[in-house]
């Protein structure tokens, strides 16, 4: 298979690319997998000689605790043209595993690819360095979310980032979107008990800024959903770079 278009539109929103960037981009192949709820899609400490981006879903970066390993802590999700674990085409292995949330499916770019793009195209790989500094910024904000904000705000915040995230890539639209998470996976997001987020979701309804039906997620007003999160796109690095 080619690369997804979500990974070409997520570039594009952010910085020019020439028709050699995108025919090489488009030329990149892949091998599609799909997985299970839950079912591990990279592994942690294992050698990578491919990286993973993506294609349909999500998936959660999941650490176990060390001394208590019946427990875990996820620190990421990510979405459609997400490169989930492209820092470890630079590094021997990778400290946690990325698990899928509800069905996933991925496509695998084996690393000769990028060690050739890396090579031969100065400008793509300032982008894929690029994607490895808005996924750290990404997760500076969720530690600023949670040193600042209560649980009710805190959650808001999350759900504005997500459905900021799809609907760069065209993967959500009006204000709607998949959220495949489990109240105990939304616990170890938030660092809440369950009831705490259960609690936190029933405070959004109830001020008729989200419906929430199982996994499907409507957002009823954007400016106070906003408003509550205190919730600023700059961090994503939205707007295409002016040199």
């Amino acid at each position: 298979m080619a690369i997804t278009e979500y990974f070409v539109r997520y570039l594009q929103r952010r910085d020019l690319l020439c028709a050699g960037d995108i025919d090489r981009l488009r030329a990149v192949r892949t091998c599609h997998v799909a997985f299970r709820p839950g079912e591990v899609i990279v592994p942690r400490g294992r050698l990578a000689r491919r990286s993973c981006m993506m294609l349909r879903g999500m998936s959660a970066r999941q650490h176990s605790i060390v001394g208590r390993p019946a427990e875990r802590a996820i620190t990421a999700l990510h979405v459609p043209g997400d490169f989930v674990d492209l820092h470890g085409f630079v590094l021997a292995g990778l400290e946690h595993d990325v698990v899928a949330v509800g069905e996933a499916e991925v496509e695998f770019v084996d690393h000769d690819e990028l060690r050739e793009i890396t090579a031969n195209f100065p400008h793509l790989t300032r982008l894929l360095w690029m994607s490895t500094a808005i996924d750290a910024s990404i997760h500076r904000q969720w530690l600023v979310a949670a040193a600042s904000l209560r649980s009710s705000a805190h959650l808001a915040h999350l759900l504005c980032e997500l459905y900021t995230r799809l609907a760069s890539v065209g993967a959500a639209q009006g204000y709607r979107f998949t959220l495949p998470l489990l109240q105990k996976e939304l616990a170890d997001i938030l660092g809440y008990t369950p009831i705490h987020v259960n609690r936190a979701v029933r405070d959004l309804r109830a001020g008729g800024l989200i419906r929430w039906q199982g996994s499907e997620v409507e957002i009823l007003d954007w400016q106070g959903l906003v408003r509550l999160a205190r919730f600023n796109p700059d961090y994503l690095e939205l707007d295409r770079v002016r040199r």
